[in-house]
């Protein structure tokens, strides 16, 4: 699938990946670890490209959904398949919110129900930026950084960040990012992975049953913004406290499903922390047996289930999925944890302010197995 370039490290496979627009070449990166998980990762937009895990009987498929090459991770229809995601991932309301008394307006490159908002970092976000990557010699683990500056896409402060793949000791696949500011900014890292367990894309992911360590969500607008209510999940569809099967419930006639056209909402996390994560999801294919188990040290988790995903992500110029897959409705599902939606615009959220001398930190760790 891609020209072979181990010239970069000599620990960690390096594979071409195309080419940007302006004529930068794109490179691929694989991290192993003996339990058979293998995980490759670009520099464009620090993007985790596929990630393959083993079933209850061994067999490894990629869970992924994304794109064969650069190409199709720069084009405007992509979904931020994979990438990691801000500066502020999710939704600012307008694309406007005020810090220490200063306003600041931001692109408003989403309109839910024809209300403008800012989405995922603007126009090209760090989805849309080559990183600088540092591989590491164990094959284990990459780092990427990017520089990015004051004004950027509206956001205030020159920021560095850092995002990390690796495989900590248990064999759990770890997304890390970090980030420091020179002036008061605000903050909302996150990985934007879309999974299918069964590892088969052309079967959706309704069945997969999913439960959420979470007591609350955050209903919204029509615009898909959080009216700053906490509220409780019981009796209601969106109650994965118990495990349920996805398909069961997402076309209730209910108002939060009705606006995200399924499910596409911040639940709170409530679980008990331990080492400063807690568990927030537990996703499962009953057909492979694979579960994936999310912690994470963020105080929610976005579970979306590729509702606005059709073929028209893949007409015209736009290339096709992986292998020429054309990803259908409900095709995948992505369980970011984050920050809050709009929390620079609701004070009783958790602050998402990062000031000079502080450490964005945030932590998302995989957990893969088959039962």
């Amino acid at each position: 699938m891609h020209d072979r370039n181990t010239s970069l490290s000599p620990g960690i496979q390096v594979d071409d990946f195309g080419s940007l627009a302006d004529g930068r070449p794109a490179k691929i990166y694989t991290i192993e670890h003996p339990n058979g998980l293998r995980v490759r990762v670009s520099d464009f937009g620090a993007t985790m490209i596929s990630c393959e895990v083993p079933d209850k009987s061994g067999e490894r498929a990629d869970l992924l959904l994304g794109f064969d090459s650069v190409t199709g991770y720069q084009g405007a229809a992509n979904p931020y398949f994979g990438a990691s995601v801000g500066r502020y991932g999710n939704r600012i309301a307008a694309g406007r919110f005020s810090l220490d008394g200063k306003d600041y307006l931001l692109a408003t490159n989403n309109d839910p129900a024809g209300i403008p908002c800012h989405l995922h970092g603007g126009e090209l976000g760090f989805s849309g930026r080559l990183w600088d990557a540092e591989p590491a010699s164990d094959r284990r683990s990459i780092t990427f950084r990017y520089h990015s500056k004051d004004g950027e896409e509206g956001f205030p402060g020159n920021l560095k960040v850092e995002v990390t793949y690796a495989f900590n000791e248990n064999g759990d696949l770890v997304w890390e990012a970090n980030a420091t500011t020179d002036a008061p900014t605000v903050l909302n890292l996150i990985s934007h992975s879309y999974w299918n367990l069964s590892g088969d894309p052309s079967l959706p992911i309704t069945d997969h049953q999913l439960t959420l360590f979470a007591n609350h969500f955050l209903p919204t607008t029509q615009g898909m913004i959080p009216t700053g209510e906490l509220a409780p999940v019981a009796n209601t569809p969106m109650d994965f406290t118990v495990p349920h099967i996805i398909g069961d419930r997402i076309d209730a006639d209910f108002e939060a499903l009705q606006f995200g056209a399924g499910y596409d909402h911040c639940w709170v996390l409530s679980g008990p922390r331990e080492e400063g994560v807690a568990l927030a999801a537990r996703l499962k294919d009953p057909k492979s047996g694979r579960v994936l188990e999310v912690f994470t040290n963020q105080p929610g988790i976005q579970f979306y289930t590729s509702n606005w995903i059709d073929e028209a992500h893949f007409a015209g110029d736009n290339p096709p999925g992986k292998g020429d897959r054309i990803y259908g409705k409900r095709s995948a599902c992505c369980l970011e944890t984050e920050n809050f939606p709009d929390a620079p615009n609701k004070p009783n959220f958790p602050s998402a302010t990062l000031r000079p001398g502080e450490t964005y930190r945030h932590t998302m760790i995989h957990r893969f197995s088959a039962e």
